[in-house]
């Protein structure tokens, strides 16, 4: 995350440091803050076939639920240090909360497709900047001595969301309707920035009026806005057949190769790309963006094959998929044990690449599969998420130079969100694409297909009840085994991002995270 850099360094400005019950109250009330931004990400997942129900839209449409989120918030995290410097920490802070707020209230009484993305995107812009201010003001008014324990409440805020996420979210759509997936956040928002708009006001952070780059923001929301509309539109209007989505990959080409030239010649760039010519930093971030797009686009997959294939309900489904988190949150205490034993690139490559096994052992899945044959896999993968990303934000941070750290947590971040969009984006669609075409080759090669007709008939069923019961069974195993299909190509993306990380020189010793890592 940005950090420490999205606002004034801790020892500078005015300096509060609470204690006793004011610390606690305030700490927790913080983490909450960046608790919700992060569960977000995750409550809508297994809420899309509600969701797509609810607006009459289909699934693949109703995956820009997700997409317009990370889009928005990646974009937005680049601004956040002008933001802070030009407004003050806790003024942009308490602005993005109420934003927040409102615009979960807004997608909650959305009517559309179209208008629940337009919210969506404003929570984006609104939650992107939490995240990393929740963690700069916590480090200001915790005393310093306390600081590793303030970030180890902020990072289980990241690691609990997730786990939590998909069993809210299911539950909240089972039991009452999809809209309060949004409008649970709004009374949380309403205490939250009640509480801390009165114990955060003798807060002041210097103020610095740089220059915005303007242009460079504008290259950088036309080329991720059009690139991500190819990604989502593309499916729909056969890819390259379709001359808008031609368009929008030609105005994404051409703005992000203007977008690129203009940053690396700007004074006050809204994006640092210099910090790419160190090779650590290169590396890392390579690897993390497959490695993240390639764990969140599953996140987003099997909660939707186990609704519209394997007969969950959602609640079902988030329970399947909170198993991810367990052991992520009884390894992650031990990681930083470890980076003083080993080489941090190999715990990444370990880390990553036991997400990898786990990715193939979801290849054995089947429609007989039971609940504990989803959720065995969703269990062990945790240990792999822990061990890999605080060691991957430690090379990464430790490549460049102090003044660059900012700029390379930014980015990083930035590279994080726009991976887990875009991949979600583009395994969805293949996803949706391999369901179609391994049905068709189902139905070319079936066997005994008269024979089961004839049962079906004998049972009492009619010619097209009948019908109806084989489509249903044929598409069944045609997404099942489409689903087999992208864990295949998950686990060699995978195994890459893990080799991936060897690229990078070995970080020394003593190196540690920023405090923008994450």
């Amino acid at each position: 995350m940005a950090g420490a850099a999205a606002g004034a360094q801790p020892g500078s400005g005015t300096s509060l440091e609470f204690s006793g019950v004011r610390l606690f109250v305030a700490g927790f009330v913080l983490a909450m803050a960046n608790f919700i931004v992060v569960l977000d990400m995750t409550i809508a997942n297994v809420s899309v076939p509600h969701i797509a129900g609810g607006l009459a839209v289909s699934n693949s449409s109703g995956t820009w639920v997700i997409t317009s989120y990370a889009v928005a918030e990646a974009i937005c995290v680049p601004l956040t240090g002008w933001l802070t410097g030009r407004f003050g920490a806790v003024r942009t802070f308490l602005v993005s909360l109420g934003g927040f707020g409102v615009f979960s209230a807004l997608c909650g009484m959305s009517g559309t497709l179209g208008m629940l993305v337009v919210f969506r995107l404003g929570q984006g812009f609104c939650g992107g900047p939490l995240m990393p201010l929740t963690q700069t003001l916590m480090l200001r008014i915790f005393p310093k001595h306390m600081h590793p324990k303030a970030m180890a409440m902020w990072a289980m805020t990241v690691v609990t969301a997730p786990i939590i996420g998909p069993i809210l979210g299911g539950s909240i759509s089972d039991n009452w309707s999809w809209e309060w997936i949004f409008f649970i956040n709004v009374p949380i928002v309403v205490i939250l920035f009640g509480v801390l708009s009165v114990m955060l006001k003798d807060i002041r952070t210097p103020l610095l009026k740089l220059p915005i780059d303007v242009i460079g923001l504008v290259l950088l929301v036309i080329w991720v806005g059009a690139f991500q509309m190819m990604l989502d539109l593309g499916r729909e209007e056969d890819w390259f057949a379709s001359t808008k989505i031609v368009a929008l990959a030609c105005v994404a080409a051409v703005f992000f190769c203007g977008f690129v030239i203009w940053e690396l010649t700007e004074e006050h760039p809204i994006v640092d790309l210099k910090v790419f010519r160190h090779r650590g930093f290169t590396a890392s971030t390579i690897s993390l963006m497959i490695a993240f797009g390639t764990y969140f686009s599953a996140v987003v997959v099997i909660p939707q094959w186990l609704q519209t294939s394997m007969g969950y309900t959602a609640t079902q489904a988030g329970y399947a998929m909170a198993f991810a988190g367990v052991l992520a949150v009884v390894a992650s205490p031990f990681v930083p044990k470890l980076m003083q034993k080993f080489d941090p690139r190999l715990l990444v490559f370990l880390g990553v690449a036991w997400l990898g096994v786990c990715a193939w052992v979801r290849t054995g899945w089947s429609t007989e599969a039971t609940f504990w044959t989803i959720a065995f896999p969703q269990l062990i993968q945790g240990a792999g998420v822990s061990l890999f990303m605080v060691p991957l934000t430690t090379i990464s941070l430790s490549a460049v130079r102090p003044e660059e750290t900012a700029s390379a947590a930014g980015i990083a971040n930035f590279g994080r969100t726009l991976a887990g969009a875009v991949a979600t984006a583009i395994i969805t669609t293949i996803w949706s694409d391999l369901g179609t075409t391994d049905r068709a080759e189902m139905v070319g090669s079936m066997n005994g297909a008269g024979a089961v007709w004839n049962q079906l008939q004998d049972r009492g069923m009619g010619a097209d009840q009948a019908r109806g019961v084989l489509e249903q069974l044929v598409s069944q195993q045609g997404l099942a085994l489409a689903t087999v299909h992208i864990f295949q190509i998950s686990a060699v993306a995978l195994f890459i991002a893990a080799c991936t990380i060897w690229l990078a020189p070995r970080p020394p010793k003593n190196a540690k995270p920023g405090a923008g890592g994450h």
